[in-house]
């Protein structure tokens, strides 16, 4: 495991998660496609991912105001986190492996990480109400439990004026175990792209 010490967002921070999977994708690396056919998500993830190792380049998603809302309040989520919880929290940039790598939004303690989500109203009251974790937020938090080598992480989703819906996920060896294969072979299948684009472009120059 290797911390780098950047600020997320900046250009140092897409630089360290350039062409390799991160936790915040793993959902895409997971997906399957209908009917038992390749999935369009995985193999458009991968195809980026490609694009970044061949051209140095980051292929950056347009930020949507979604992301944008969720940029500016996550500084007040985490405020009322440590005060809700007593807990104090410390940023970091970006946690590697040799396989991917991940980006919390916060570590807690020396065995804690916090993970922040925005959800607006209507959604938030539900999950209140359900009292449940989100399914579809385990690949990522798993993903960064793995990678962090973390025992538990917490996901906060908030809203100002509404109560913040906090819960609990710890490490889940045998989901992390089946993760990282899953990560291992999109991994092979990525290099073989790289491998063969390479070659197709030796093969055209020297044509």
């Amino acid at each position: 495991m290797r911390i780098i010490d950047c600020d997320q967002g900046t250009p140092e921070w897409h630089a360290a998660r350039a062409g390799i999977p991160t936790a915040s994708n793993f959902s895409a690396v997971l997906a399957n496609g209908r009917g038992g056919e390749a999935s369009k998500t995985r193999r458009s993830y991968m195809l980026k991912l490609a694009g970044e190792r061949l051209t140095g380049e980051t292929m950056e998603n347009p930020r949507t105001h979604h992301m944008e809302r969720g940029t500016l309040m996550e500084d007040e989520a985490r405020g009322y986190y440590e005060l809700v919880t007593g807990s104090a929290v410390s940023r970091v940039g970006f946690i590697r492996n040799d396989l991917a790598g991940c980006s919390p939004d916060s570590l807690v303690g020396d065995t804690g990480m916090l993970e922040i989500k925005t959800a607006l109203p209507h959604i938030l009251i539900d999950l209140i109400l359900k009292g449940e974790f989100p399914p579809e937020h385990k690949a990522q938090v798993q993903g960064q439990l793995w990678i962090a080598k973390r025992e538990w992480v917490d996901l906060e989703i908030y809203w100002p004026s509404l109560p913040p819906f906090i819960k609990r996920a710890w490490r889940d060896e045998t989901y992390i175990a089946n993760l990282a294969a899953a990560i291992t072979r999109f991994n092979e299948e990525l290099e073989g792209i790289v491998a063969w684009v390479k070659a197709y472009g030796d093969d055209k120059r020297s044509a």
